[in-house]
Formats: structure tokens, sequence, C-alpha cells
């Protein structure tokens, strides 16, 4: 698998308070398979594929489900900047996880949800 090109879609989330829900239609459907159930994200991987290319993530119902795309950047930082000066809203700040993956989510200026990502340094 090669990595994909930068400023495209490169994974999607769904959020969700009832993952098993979540991971039994789609799995059903797609014949997705999904990490481990007890965790509160859960990789997704479509047939044939040679790695993940989505998540859910169980939110325990704290915020209403959605389901997003997001894009993979240089910088995100950078990237959330000009969003913003473009018109987009900042709806949760660039954040970098415990093994160093960065990202952010956002709406577009039209109120469409979105984000973006950058991938841990090699």
């Amino acid at each position: 698998m090669t990595a994909p090109a930068f400023n495209s879609v490169a994974w999607f989330e769904i959020g969700t308070g009832r993952p098993d829900d979540v991971q039994s239609f789609y799995a059903d459907l797609f014949d997705w398979t999904f990490g481990p159930a007890d965790a509160d994200y859960r990789e997704v991987t479509a047939p044939g594929a040679d790695a993940p290319s989505g998540g859910v993530f169980s939110s325990g119902g704290a915020f209403p489900d959605y389901a997003i795309f997001y894009v993979v950047v240089r910088d995100v930082q950078e990237t959330v900047t000009r969003a913003e000066s473009l018109g987009a809203k900042i709806l949760v700040p660039p954040r970098t996880t415990d093994r160093g993956l960065t990202f952010a989510q956002l709406h577009d200026p039209t109120g469409h949800h979105f984000g973006v990502f950058s991938p841990p340094a090699v």
C-alpha cells in the first residue's frame, strides 16, 4: 500500500454512543473488520485492504453521533489557520495523540464537518 497523497481524503471516523450497533451494521453491509470491541477507538479495515482506513469512536453518548472524513495534510496548524481565514470554524483545535498523530476538526463555511490530520513523524 502506498501512502495517501497530501490533501486527499485518507481517513473516516464514525462517532457514536452505540459502537456495537455501528460495528454490526457496517460489518454486515460492507464486510468491514474492526479492532477490539472493548476499545474506545476501533480501527476499521475493508476487505482486501492492507491497513485500516477509518475508525469508530465510542463517544459514550457525550455528544451527537457523527460521520466525517479526514484529509491528510503536511501541517495541521497551518491548514487550520488557512481554513479559518477562508471562513471555517474550528470545532476541535489541533491536538497531538500519544502516538504522534496530529488532528483537528472544523466546519466549512457552509457548516459541513470535516477533519485534517498529519501522521506521526517517521
